[in-house]
């Protein structure tokens, strides 16, 4: 078996796609908003890839039978005026190594270019640390003018975030895709990094949607945000009634916030 094995499951003819990366990562706000956006706007799965570089082993599903450890890429043909054709990079694991984020990053982005992708938009989570209620979408892109561009849909480009750099996939697919003369941008949605941020998610998705001129519902993903509220709301009484009286201590402290 090749270190990569990219399976081709049906030709597609794209006019000028943009691609959308959404791999887990923290929060799974990447996974959640991009397997929301292929669900939503019925995207049609043409490729998968399989790879050394994800762990060893398979998925049993509920009939018994198995699959492999997967990255999957869909395709949607623009319906409006306005729209673009979009290619949408889901899958299970991001490289668990980092040769293997380096070659897979590659080996999507050299397929990439070969159906006309010149524009990249990688979604990820921005950890705080702490329970956000209204995240913030904040932003990182390879030039001035898309920094201005997303700016103005709302993206927050702030000095000191993130300050520890982009992580895995959601740089890696800005950096080397300026190696393919590719304009790039990562959507980061803020999240406390302890559970599955559906809300974070919701806040990336309405971005996103701005940026394809894409309308569809977010209902389901409004609903999980209120069952993963309820939960953090539990375990906020919790630890307020097992918690020892802390002294009064004035101190700064640093952001630790961190990108996935």
């Amino acid at each position: 078996m090749d270190d990569v094995v990219v399976n081709i499951l049906k030709k597609v003819e794209l006019n000028n796609p943009v691609l959308v990366v959404g791999l887990p990562g923290l929060g799974n706000v990447a996974k959640l908003a991009a397997d929301y956006l292929k669900e939503a706007i019925n995207a049609t799965k043409f490729a998968t890839i399989y790879s050394k570089y994800f762990p060893p082993q398979v998925y049993v599903g509920d009939d018994g039978t198995i699959r492999m450890v997967s990255n999957d890429l869909y395709s949607y043909k623009a319906k409006k005026d306005g729209q673009r054709d979009i290619i949408i990079l889901v899958g299970d694991y991001q490289g668990l190594s980092p040769e293997g984020q380096y070659e897979l990053t590659d080996r999507v982005l050299q397929l990439a270019e070969k159906m006309g992708v010149k524009e990249v938009f990688t979604l990820a989570g921005f950890a705080q640390g702490h329970l956000v209620e209204n995240p913030r979408v904040l932003g990182a892109a390879t030039s001035k003018d898309r920094v201005e561009m997303m700016k103005k849909l709302g993206v927050v480009f702030s000095k000191n975030e993130p300050g520890s750099g982009l992580i895995g996939a959601s740089g890696l697919f800005l950096g080397i895709g300026q190696l393919y003369a590719m304009e790039s941008v990562c959507l980061m949605g803020e999240t406390s990094g302890y559970f599955v941020d559906p809300r974070s998610a919701e806040a990336v998705l309405r971005i996103l949607m701005s940026v394809l001129s894409l309308e569809f519902d977010l209902s389901d993903l409004e609903a999980k945000a209120h069952e993963i509220d309820k939960i953090a709301s539990r375990l906020r009484e919790t630890e307020t009634k097992l918690a020892p009286p802390q002294p009064e201590i004035t101190q700064t402290k640093e952001d630790l916030g961190y990108i996935g």
